[in-house]
């Protein structure tokens, strides 16, 4: 059996996590397993289902400059004590450069670096990261992202375009696909009838933009008063927003949903998904509110490849809130058929059960280059 080490922050559910166990699930765990070395040492949502299905979690000392050697001596003593880790597939960004050089140094020959992001945050660790970013493409052997622009950005355009490689941010299309009934009972749950409901699904953090959704939201509430604004998520700045939402005086028509393992239902509630980012790779849930037939309204950070359907657009984030609001009631016309998203995010190339037999043979033979038995 083949085993794939996967870097991460933690396993919580998030946008990077929730596609590894997409595609985790739809392996078949005879041939491959998913092992994860956690780099935060709070536990993640999905550790129980990863134990459950044959997965290990590691956790680690941490990416932090002090804890470096340390760092250092766990992965390679990880990798020595587990010769069945044959792959090490990274998703911490830049900062994957740590896992990526130990696993070189312990003699691990296929070693992945996957980019999600356009950008790097202004964090205490900004110039370490830009240091690393330098660095990564010396440590991996495989130069893998969610999409073109992130592939760029962490690779050069050069490297990118002579060896990139792309893993879709692939879903259960059939989760996702447009089902009136269950509409209806969630609308009606949350007394959302005669709404006009506009949703949004992410982690409250600078790169996900709440409070210019909150901006925007409040404006589109004045020319639509019937409107409502669903939350679903949990992070750093979900009390600053709560503040603000009461600040503009839409707290009574915004909905703090929380985290939830099943978003399905609300995509299915919603009217309008809208997604005004700082900056994005390929997000995860924007090929699910397309899959679910929903009108989306997406920053110009969010790369064009995030388009798949007619009904999704691309807004300046230097455009005023009239406009972003012109392009969100747009949502309210009847024509709108959601019964044809989720073939279109499977014509595109997202429906996770072909993705996923892709990639299963993909690593088979990543795995066969470095040991010939490791098809076996």
């Amino acid at each position: 059996m083949l085993r794939v080490l996967h870097s991460v922050s933690n396993m919580a559910r998030a946008g990077i996590e929730t596609m590894l166990m997409n595609y985790y699930r739809e392996m078949d765990r005879d041939r491959i397993q998913f092992d994860f070395l956690a780099n935060k040492p709070e536990p993640g949502e999905y550790d129980e289902e990863i134990r459950s299905m044959g997965g290990r979690v590691f956790v680690s000392p941490g990416l932090n400059p002090l804890h470096y050697p340390r760092y250092r001596r766990f992965v390679a003593d990880l990798l020595h004590e587990n010769p069945d880790i044959r792959i090490v597939h990274a998703h911490n960004e830049a900062m994957g450069y740590y896992a990526l050089r130990s696993a070189r140094d312990a003699g691990i020959r296929v070693r992945i670096a996957h980019a999600h992001n356009t950008r790097i945050i202004r964090d205490y660790k900004y110039s370490l990261k830009l240091m690393c970013k330098q660095l990564l493409p010396g440590a991996a052997t495989d130069y893998w992202s969610c999409g073109r622009d992130a592939g760029i950005y962490y690779y050069g355009k050069k490297r990118w375009n002579e060896s990139g490689f792309i893993l879709r941010n692939a879903v259960n299309v059939e989760r996702f696909r447009f089902r009136p009934d269950v509409r209806e009972r969630q609308r009606q749950q949350y007394g959302l009838q005669d709404c006009f409901v506009i949703g949004h699904v992410g982690r409250f953090n600078i790169q996900k933009n709440h409070s210019r959704l909150l901006e925007i939201f409040a404006a589109a509430a004045k020319e639509a008063p019937d409107a409502r604004l669903v939350l679903i998520g949990t992070g750093e700045l979900e009390p600053a927003m709560r503040e603000k939402a009461n600040s503009l005086g839409i707290m009574d028509k915004t909905v703090f949903a929380g985290q939830m393992a099943d978003v399905s239902g609300w995509y299915q509630a919603m009217d309008c998904f809208v997604l005004p980012s700082r900056f994005e790779g390929l997000p995860v849930v924007g090929i699910e509110a397309q899959a679910a037939g929903l009108p989306c309204v997406f920053s110009d950070r969010v790369t064009d490849e995030a388009v798949l359907s007619p009904e999704a657009v691309r807004v300046s984030l230097d455009a005023d809130n009239v406009e972003w609001v012109r392009r969100i009631l747009k949502a309210r016309r009847p024509e709108t058929d959601r019964s044809r998203g989720a073939d279109t995010a499977c014509r595109a190339g997202y429906d996770i059960h072909t993705e996923a037999r892709k990639l299963q043979e993909l690593y088979l033979n990543m795995a066969a280059r470095a040991c010939p038995d490791a098809r076996r």
